[in-house]
């Protein structure tokens, strides 16, 4: 039952460090596969367009693999080199996180980023924002949560007793927008609070189990492919709800 204030505007940006520089990537090369007829989505057409895109193919450590389609707009070296200014960042969510991610959409544009479809939607302007900003991968878990997980998750009975159960949102935008955004905005700080206990302080560890212990319950349920988040130290040691790190 909804009775506060969400603590949060929106999660991207509340925990920075969740993932960093540092942090193993998935993400081993991207190799050139000439131009191609593709429909893509632009926020800046409010549709999907058919373009002779840039093509690349994206290889992953665990076998998956992401092609990318890249406006037009950019020449052939500078379409290589946007692929490239995102595909560690995608390398570095976890693999369940990226299971359904077929292709990647890449535009111009300070536009919002966008998940489903089986795709991550870029716009190059805003992007370069998140990375100044120390949020592309806290931003790629969350497209990458609506793109392989919402579809399994949202509308389940489990689910939905969990946010009805939960004393309040974690954000605004969760609130608003309960069906489409919460999985994902929830989901974001999830995944700091257990699986980067180190790199969030106790107040923040605690507002999560206050807010949303409901929806914690039901993440924790969750049997999901981290890699290569476990390959990493301090992600390796799940938070076990205690106080304290």
């Amino acid at each position: 039952m909804v009775s506060a204030k969400p603590p949060f505007r929106g999660t991207v940006f509340v925990a920075p460090n969740t993932i960093t520089d540092k942090d193993p990537t998935s993400f081993l090369r991207a190799e050139k596969a000439g131009t191609g007829e593709r429909v893509m989505f632009d926020r800046r057409a409010r549709n999907f367009i058919k373009l002779e895109a840039h093509l690349f193919k994206a290889f992953f450590d665990d076998e998956k693999t992401i092609e990318v389609q890249v406006n037009p707009e950019f020449s052939a070296e500078e379409a290589l080199e946007q692929a490239l200014r995102y595909l560690p960042a995608i390398g570095q969510i976890p693999g369940s996180l990226r299971s359904n991610v077929k292709t990647v959409w890449i535009h111009k544009g300070d536009y919002a980023f966008g998940g489903g479809n089986r795709n991550l939607l870029i716009h190059t302007a805003r992007g370069e924002a998140f990375i100044k900003q120390g949020v592309l991968a806290e931003t790629f878990l969350h497209e990458g949560t609506h793109t392989s997980l919402d579809a399994h998750h949202i509308r389940k009975p489990a689910w939905l007793t969990a946010q009805e159960k939960d004393p309040e949102f974690i954000s605004s935008y969760a609130r608003q927008n309960p069906h489409g955004e919460d999985f994902a905005e929830s989901f974001t700080l999830y995944f700091a609070l257990r699986y980067k206990p180190g790199r969030v302080d106790d107040e923040f560890k605690n507002l999560l189990r206050k807010t949303m212990p409901n929806r914690i319950a039901y993440f924790d349920t969750l049997e999901l492919d981290l890699h290569p988040v476990r390959k990493n130290g301090d992600a390796a040691k799940k938070d076990s709800g205690k106080k304290g790190p």
